[in-house]
């Protein structure tokens, strides 16, 4: 009787999950993308460098937005070395999109460099525009390694 009633509750598991997974991919389908960022309304998003050009230096770096309520964001980045450098720093470019566009627009830009660090981190908080998805897109470089890392997009409400 007690394996009948584990058999019954590892079938009913396995086909809970089997249905779990179905409704995540069909919801992942429907999920816009723009350059590499899908399209959401989370309250924010954390992307992490795409380890292409890492070198000796670079250890990790990571771009950040959260939206802080309607027509504001908080959005930066952090660079981290593999030890003290000689120059490490960061890039932070905040683009923007409508759900209609097919690529995301300029919106503002600044860096930050620290000499003899193994971090630099800079981070703003921004009134911007609403009714557009945001993301930021960092370069992260510890002297002559560059790496790049970026969000997804999300979206603004009109304040």
């Amino acid at each position: 009787m007690k394996r009948c009633m584990s058999m019954c509750c590892v079938c009913a598991m396995a086909l809970g999950l089997s249905f779990g997974v179905s409704t995540d991919t069909q919801a992942a389908s429907s999920v816009k993308v723009i350059d590499g960022s899908q399209l959401t309304k989370d309250a924010e998003s954390i992307g992490y460098n795409q380890k292409v050009a890492r070198g000796e230096d670079l250890l990790t770096g990571y771009s950040k937005i959260v939206r802080m309520g309607p027509g504001q964001i908080y959005a930066g980045g952090t660079t981290i070395a593999e030890r003290v450098v000689d120059r490490v720093g960061i890039g932070v470019m905040i683009e923007r999109a409508k759900e209609e566009d097919t690529k995301w627009s300029f919106y503002d830009s600044w860096q930050k460099f620290n000499e003899n660090a193994d971090r630099a981190s800079s981070k703003k908080y921004l009134d911007v525009e609403g009714d557009y998805y945001y993301r930021v897109r960092c370069i992260h470089s510890a002297n002559d390694d560059m790496s790049s890392s970026f969000t997804d997009g999300v979206y603004i409400e009109e304040p």
